[in-house]
């Protein structure tokens, strides 16, 4: 998955390799995913190969490398694993959709705004 440019000072420099060395060294060119992105779609190993053609969908598999804590500075191995971009994009579904509020809510107190919320309502 592509890094946003804000958080490209957050990747070690020699990320290039360290992504390679997971997706291609260890992972074979085969997505790791044993369930934990949670799609349900896949007993065991997700069958998904790099350059292959996604089971189910057809499209070109491009695999990636996910952190598991979803904190780019941890690059210990057991923190990082190839996963294609369905299994990747489906493990970090509600991280992206934490961020994503939090971005809104920055916007809207940068305009001057009250954030309205229903946290802690009941």
């Amino acid at each position: 998955m592509p890094i946003r440019p804000e958080n490209r000072n957050r990747y070690p420099s020699n990320w290039p390799e360290i992504s390679a060395s997971i997706r291609f060294g260890r992972a074979a060119r085969r997505c790791e995913c044993t369930g934990e992105c949670g799609r349900g779609t896949h007993d065991g190993r997700c069958p998904n190969q790099h350059g292959g053609l996604a089971y189910g969908t057809g499209s070109r598999v491009i695999l990636t490398v996910a952190h598991l804590d979803h904190t780019p500075e941890n690059c210990d191995p057991a923190n990082l694993r190839a996963m294609c971009q369905g299994c990747h994009l489906h493990y970090d579904k509600d991280h992206h959709r934490q961020t994503a509020a939090a971005t809104r809510r920055a916007a809207i107190e940068a305009a001057g705004q009250t954030v309205l919320t229903t946290e802690g309502a009941r």
